[in-house]
């Protein structure tokens, strides 16, 4: 159990815009806040949390106000250590007196889960592993200990990536669990604590995790704002890597999460130019490359290359996210380094899914060329309901991904996570997807439900809404949420 303690900047600067104009009492507010950022693990268990006094004394409140907080909390099971003790965080071990649980909520309106921007597994899946299977004996007389994944996996990926005009060999790709557990190994490779990482901002909340918890300094440079925009800050970017002297940069190109947007060509061009001769490894998180869904494929403006370039790909979003497979394309000198490191962290991925996978990267796209359809009319679809339900809401049309980046009118995203409970809807807040509580004007709504259970997602968004503007009070959330 950690027994470390959240500094007051800290803790100042994830809370962000934590108060919202006509959505209750302080206290309330602050206590709703606090317990997001339990939940959603941006303050991690057993954290010391600053006193009453100083916490006050930052946010410009009264002391009362903090301690009616923080007795909130405790109350409902987030913090532990009576008034006047440090005050600690904690997650609930069963409802409070009276209190109705965000589980027993749910049961009676039936749960609509936003936290997470995956489909459903097609048929396909099913029937790779049955393939998988038969050809299975056939492996079994090695040791099943493949360290850089299965030759002929290795080679329906580099095959995938010749077609995008990237001459690529199997010995330049690593087989992991997802490109999380790549861009972790990449992370205990490169990285020392301390090390500065830069990354785009807003970006993949597990990629932040996974920085801070390699002990990295998490440098964000912002994605230019505004409805249509498809650019991004290469000077910022370049400037950022240069002058902190960032041993890895970390950019989703194709197409951002959660904004959904792919980076020009012509700022590629600029962004390889601009680091040209710099130390940062640029590793590039195509998870979603795939998924255009607008415009031309995001696949022909990647096929750029250098020898500092790390490419991440993986089969979650674009097949199935119960497939935990993944890779690294690099260097083939990156990649031994990969391979020898991994030892001591994993001895490899399964088989069994490897396998599979083959199957489903030699079908000749076809599953895929079903599914952008689909997204496309769901896509679609959600903006449409948003706009009719709440129209004083901006929500830019992707070019591709699983998601739209909804502009709020006032920053309440926070605030309407919390509410969205008692309807039974589970929403990841926009700060999730940032650091220092940035994005309160913002969340993220992906469109991969069917479009019966999208409907409903927004009518109860819009009854969520409608309570924050009047200061409804929130139900009290006792479970933690991941974001996918």
């Amino acid at each position: 159990m950690s027994l470390r303690s959240i500094g007051l900047i800290s803790l100042t600067r994830h809370l962000g815009a934590w108060r919202a104009p006509g959505a209750g009492a302080a206290y309330r507010q602050l206590a709703g806040a606090v317990r997001l950022l339990i939940l959603d693990g941006r303050l991690p268990l057993a954290a010391r949390l600053p006193g009453e006094r100083e916490l006050a004394q930052a946010l410009g409140l009264s002391r009362t106000t903090v301690s009616a907080a923080y007795g909130r909390l405790r109350d409902d099971g987030f913090l532990t250590g009576g008034q006047g003790a440090a005050a600690r965080t904690s997650l609930p071990a069963g409802p409070g007196p009276g209190r109705e649980t965000v589980a027993e909520v749910f049961a009676k309106s039936g749960l609509i889960d936003l936290t997470a921007a995956v489909l459903p597994a097609d048929p396909n899946v099913h029937a790779a592993y049955v393939r998988a299977l038969e050809r299975l004996p056939a492996n079994l007389p090695g040791h099943g200990y493949e360290t850089a994944g299965l030759e002929e996996l290795r080679e329906a990926v580099a095959a995938g990536y010749r077609r995008r005009g990237l001459p690529t060999s199997p010995g330049q790709i690593l087989i992991t669990h997802g490109a999380h557990n790549g861009l972790v190994h990449l992370l205990r490779l490169t990285t020392r604590p301390g090390a500065p990482v830069v990354f785009d901002h807003p970006t993949y909340p597990q990629a932040i995790d996974a920085i801070l918890a390699a002990g990295g300094r998490a440098v964000p440079v912002a994605l230019p704002d505004g409805e249509g925009e498809e650019s991004w800050d290469v000077e910022g970017l370049v400037s950022a890597c240069r002058s902190s002297g960032a041993a890895m940069a970390y950019l989703v190109l194709d197409h951002n999460n959660p904004t959904g947007r792919m980076m020009r060509a012509s700022d590629r061009t600029r962004l390889l130019a601009g680091l040209k001769g710099s130390e940062t490894l640029l590793v590039l998180d195509e998870t979603l490359v795939e998924l255009t869904l607008s415009g031309p494929p995001a696949l022909s403006a990647s096929a750029v290359d250098a020898p500092r370039i790390v490419r991440l790909g993986s089969m979650s979003k674009s097949v199935w996210g119960g497939l935990r497979i993944g890779w690294i394309r690099a260097d083939r000198a990156v990649i031994q380094r990969l391979a020898q490191s991994r030892a001591s962290f994993d001895l490899g991925v399964p088989i069994l899914e490897q396998l599979a996978a083959v199957e489903l990267l030699n079908d000749g796209g076809k599953a895929l060329a079903a599914r952008r359809p689909l997204l496309r009319a769901r896509r679609d679809h959600l903006r449409a309901r948003l706009a009719e339900r709440l129209p004083e809401w901006v929500c830019p049309r992707p070019a591709g991904g699983l998601s739209l980046w909804a502009r709020l009118p006032a920053p309440i995203s926070s605030a309407l996570t919390i509410q969205a409970e008692v309807e039974g809807l589970r929403l990841a807040a926009g700060p999730r997807f940032g650091v220092d509580g940035a994005f309160e004007r913002r969340l993220r709504l992906p469109y991969t439900l069917p479009e019966a259970d999208l409907d409903e997602a927004v009518t109860r968004l819009a009854r969520a809404a409608k309570k924050v503007g009047r200061g409804g009070k929130a139900v009290t959330a006792t479970r933690p949420v991941a974001v996918y």
